[in-house]
C-alpha cells in the first residue's frame, strides 16, 4: 500500500523534519522546464489526462521515418522478451544475496556474463552497469589504479556524453592529449561517435610500450556481430541497449563491462559464478562483490552497488533468441540498410558522405546548416539524424529502416537542400 501524507499535519511535520517550509522549497534546486503552461496541482485523474494529452504531442520513432542513433538505437525487440521480463519472479526480484532463493536470477546473470565475454573476447564480465557512460568512467578509474598514473587519453571520437561523465568522475585535468609514459590508459570507441570502425593492434602495441592500458568503448553492441571482437583490449565496456531494450527516451539502459582475468578483482559491481550444491547439482552464486560499499564501505573501489537486473534479463532473452548466427544476420542487415541509405543520399545534389567506412551510421555533409535541415524534416514528420557542427549530420539505419523510409527521407532532403 502506498504511503501518502494526506493531512496537513502530516505534511507540516515532514517538511519541518527536513528543514523547509513549503513543498515548493524541496524543488528549488531543480531547473524548471520552460515552454510548458502547467496548471496548479490536481488530482491523479486530472494529472493523467493532462500528461496523456501532452505526451500525444510527441513524434515517436514508430510514427514516422526515423534516422537517429548516436549511442541509442532503434531495433526490433521480439514479444517474447517483454513476456519473460514481466514474470513476477523476475520483475520484482532484488539482489540475489540468498542463492537458495534466487537460482533463476543468478543463472540469468551468469548467462549475461557469458554472452558478454563471448561478444567482447574478454576473459570475464560483470553482472552489468548503469549505462555505457558510467562503465567507461569505471574503466578509466581501474586503469588509473592499476598503473598508479592519473592521466587518460581519449584516442578518437568518443561519444560526447561519455566524455562528460568521464570528466565528472576523474576531472578535466586528468584528461591528456599526449600519449607517453605518464598516462594510465587510452580510450578508443569503435565504431566511433561518427560511425567509423577502428582496428586496435597498432594502438595496443603503443600502449604496451608505454605501460598504459587499452580501453575499448562500444555503444552499438550489434556491431560485434560483424566486426572483430576487440581481443587486444585490456578492458571492453559500453552500452548493450541495442539488444532487448527499447530506447525509452534515453533510459534505463544497460552498461556492460568486460576485462582480462588479471583485472577481475578490480571490476566494479558484482560477479556471478557457477558452482555445485550439496547434492552435486549445478548451481549459481554471487562469487565476487567485494568492491562495493555495502561490503567495504569507504574502502570500496567503486560506488556501483547494483546490477541492471531486468535490463540484463531482457538482453539475455533477446540474445538467446538470436543465437550466434542470428546476431551475425542482424548485424549484416544493419550494415546493408546503412549502405542502402548512404547510396541513396549520395545521389542527392549537395550531399556528401563523409565516412570511408561505417557499420550502421555515418556522417553526411549538407549544403545548409544541419539544425535547419533537422527542423524542416521534423515539419515533414521525419526524424532525421543528429545535427553536428555546421552542415554535418549523423544519420543511422537499422533493420527497422524500410525502403519507404529511405525514399521519404531522400524526397524530403531533395526538397530541403535544393
Amino acid at each position: 500500500m502506498r504511503y501518502l501524507p494526506l493531512t496537513e499535519q502530516d505534511r507540516t511535520e515532514m517538511l519541518e523534519s527536513v528543514g523547509v517550509k513549503t513543498t515548493d522549497d524541496l524543488f528549488k534546486a531543480l531547473p524548471l522546464a520552460k515552454g510548458y503552461d502547467l496548471p496548479d496541482h490536481q488530482g491523479e485523474m486530472e494529472v493523467e489526462r493532462f500528461m496523456t494529452a501532452l505526451a500525444a504531442k510527441n513524434q515517436t520513432a514508430s510514427d514516422s521515418p526515423f534516422f537517429l542513433g548516436a549511442g541509442v538505437y532503434r531495433h526490433h525487440i521480439p514479444s517474447t522478451v517483454d513476456y519473460i521480463i514481466q514474470r513476477s519472479e523476475f520483475l520484482t526480484s532484488y539482489t540475489p544475496y540468498q542463492p537458495e532463493m534466487a537460482q533463476g536470477t543468478l543463472q540469468v546473470i551468469f548467462e549475461f556474463q557469458t554472452f558478454m565475454t563471448n561478444l567482447t573476447g574478454m576473459d570475464v564480465a560483470n553482472a552489468s552497469m548503469y549505462d555505457g557512460a558510467t562503465s567507461c568512467a569505471e574503466a578509466a578509474l581501474i586503469a588509473m589504479r592499476l598503473t598508479g598514473r592519473e592521466k587518460i587519453v581519449i584516442g578518437n571520437a568518443l561519444h560526447p556524453q561519455y566524455r562528460e561523465v568521464l570528466e565528472s568522475y576523474i576531472g578535466k585535468d586528468h584528461i591528456s592529449d599526449v600519449e607517453d609514459e605518464t598516462i594510465a590508459a587510452v580510450i578508443i570507441q569503435s565504431p566511433d561517435f561518427f560511425g567509423t570502425p577502428h582496428a586496435y593492434a597498432q594502438l595496443k602495441n603503443k600502449c604496451d610500450a608505454i605501460g598504459a592500458k587499452l580501453i575499448v568503448v562500444i555503444t552499438e553492441i550489434v556491431s560485434l556481430g560483424l566486426l572483430p571482437a576487440p581481443t587486444e583490449a585490456d578492458i571492453v565496456c559500453g552500452e548493450a541497449q541495442s539488444i532487448g531494450i527499447p530506447m525509452s527516451y534515453g533510459g534505463p539502459h544497460l552498461g556492460f563491462f568486460a576485462c582480462k582475468q588479471e583485472y577481475l578483482r578490480q571490476m566494479p559491481g558484482r560477479l556471478c559464478g557457477e558452482t555445485v550444491d550439496a547434492d552435486g547439482k549445478r548451481g549459481f552464486v554471487l562469487t565476487l562483490s567485494t568492491r562495493e560499499q555495502h561490503i567495504r564501505r569507504e574502502k570500496a573501489t567503486s560506488n556501483i552497488c547494483t546490477n541492471q537486473g531486468l535490463c540484463a534479463l531482457a538482453f539475455t532473452v533477446h540474445a538467446a533468441l538470436l543465437g550466434e548466427e542470428g546476431l551475425k544476420h542482424l548485424a549484416h542487415l544493419n550494415h546493408e540498410r546503412a549502405c542502402t541509405l548512404a547510396e541513396a543520399l549520395s545521389k542527392i545534389n549537395g550531399i556528401k558522405i563523409i565516412n570511408d567506412s561505417f557499420f550502421n551510421e555515418f556522417v553526411i555533409e549538407l549544403p545548409i546548416d544541419s539544425k535547419v535541415v533537422q527542423k524542416k524534416l521534423l515539419n515533414k514528420k521525419i526524424i532525421g539524424g543528429l545535427p553536428l557542427d555546421g552542415n554535418r549530420m549523423l544519420v543511422t539505419a537499422t533493420e527497422m529502416t524500410t525502403d519507404q523510409d529511405i525514399t521519404d527521407l531522400v524526397s524530403a532532403l531533395t526538397g530541403v537542400c535544393s
